[in-house]
């Protein structure tokens, strides 16, 4: 697995996540209690959980960067 662990991610800041070949921009808008993330898709604007996005695995290109903007 390349790029940041789940701990490190923060409130407020950009991420790119690609897996399975989909990237996905969003920021993160809470921490949840059960150590999830609700985030704001970038592109779209929806709002969804991080787990929604790799809750059928991580694929072998799984990596997570902050973007810098």
């Amino acid at each position: 697995m390349k790029g940041l662990a789940f701990s490190s991610l923060r409130v407020g800041k950009k991420y790119r996540l690609v897996n399975f070949g989909d990237t996905n921009e969003f920021i993160i808008e809470s921490i949840l209690i059960n150590g999830d993330f609700a985030v704001k898709d970038l592109l779209t604007l929806e709002r969804y959980y991080l787990k929604d996005l790799i809750k059928f695995g991580k694929g072998k290109d799984f990596e997570i960067r902050e973007i810098h903007s």
